[in-house]
């Protein structure tokens, strides 16, 4: 069997809001953030995860990013609101943003909260995943700087800004999407960078707009849209739902995540809440989308295949098994978290926290 580098969920975790909370913040907040990254990676989405953490601390010690715990609201009429994020940790004014919508769906059927002058929020599953564990459908989105041109373009004008949708199905997990509108996520190039790994040419283009294998030269370059004009299109309206309606940024007036750590990501946040009672199918609701699930799964299968799966099930399934086996972190994240640690002086056995685990890394 072969010896996988692992880490204990539950050590990840700790080591990671121990870092948080010498950068500053509470130890609710830190524990808060510290899972949302951890569990972007159990889910097999190691480009939200805790690689993002050095970057994290920077834009914390430089002053770019608050140690507030909450948005402040600036609006607020019925089923909708706005609030201000302070430039906080997006996790925390994510959390605080789509709890407001619940509350509102509760109540009117439907909420809808903006955010603006945000930062990063990880996952963007995390929140609409939120929504679905208590009954509602949930829409979480954000928008980020111009990483995509237009067709027939040679200049980034809009984001790869993630929306992620999901639903209640009674006796299953909820059923969840979550996808930015790039081909791939910019964490994944810039993973790849790391390991000196080429990447697929649909994936981004160099600086002068030519598709490129090169991770530098895409991060260099610019990302391409999943779908091609339908992906540029999707990007478009999620900036006109964060951005332009909250009042924040848009377009260029987001910075970028890995630019000067000193200036405020400033991007800006949607969410949405459904309440299914509210459209008048009462408690048929969960036999619906029971039947529908059903029918999905047990649809024929092509050559070869063994099962299929529905939106968020893979990720569901990784999730279990991390939690029991372990999240595996690449070399260079694990490089990186070990001399932001020691940087902020923080006092844990390192070593022993990355004991390696004899256990085969799960496959799905």
């Amino acid at each position: 069997m072969t010896e996988q580098e692992t880490v204990p969920v539950e050590v990840l975790t700790e080591t990671i809001g121990r870092i948080f909370a010498a950068a500053g913040l509470t130890e609710r907040a830190s524990r808060t953030v510290a899972q949302s990254l951890v569990d972007a990676d159990c889910r097999g989405i190691p480009s939200h995860g805790v690689m993002l953490v050095p970057m994290y601390v920077a834009r914390i010690r430089d002053g770019s990013v608050s140690t507030e715990e909450m948005g402040a609201v600036v609006a607020d009429w019925g089923a909708v609101a706005t609030l201000d994020g302070r430039h906080a940790l997006g996790q925390l004014t994510g959390d605080h943003a789509m709890g407001l919508a619940v509350a509102k769906a509760e109540r009117f059927g439907i909420g809808a909260v903006t955010v603006r002058h945000a930062f990063h929020f990880g996952g963007a599953f995390r929140f609409a995943l939120a929504a679905a564990e208590q009954g509602y459908i949930g829409i979480a989105a954000a928008n980020t700087r111009p990483l995509m041109p237009a067709p027939g373009g040679a200049a980034p004008v809009v984001g790869n800004n993630p929306i992620a949708l999901a639903a209640p199905v009674p006796g299953r997990v909820p059923i969840v999407l979550d996808m930015a509108m790039s081909e791939a996520a910019l964490g994944k190039i810039r993973i790849a960078a790391a390991e000196s790994r080429t990447i697929p040419v649909t994936w981004g283009t160099d600086a002068d707009g030519v598709p490129t294998t090169d991770p530098a030269a895409a991060i260099a370059g610019m990302l391409l849209p999943a779908g091609g004009p339908k992906g540029y299109g999707l990007a478009v309206l999620v900036d006109v739902l964060t951005g332009v309606l909250s009042g924040g940024a848009f377009g260029a007036g987001v910075s970028g995540l890995y630019a000067d750590t000193s200036v405020p990501n400033d991007c800006a946040h949607f969410f949405l809440a459904l309440s299914p009672a509210a459209f008048g199918v009462g408690d048929q609701f969960g036999d619906r989308m029971g039947a529908f699930a059903d029918a999905i799964a047990a649809s024929p299968l092509a050559p070869g295949s063994e099962r299929v799966y529905l939106p968020g099930e893979l990720e569901a399934i990784r999730y279990e098994q991390a939690r029991g086996q372990g999240v595996r972190l690449e070399p260079a994240v694990r490089a990186a978290l070990t001399a932001v640690a020691r940087d902020l002086g923080v006092d844990i056995e390192l070593a022993a926290a990355w004991e390696p685990l004899r256990e085969a890394q799960p496959t799905v």
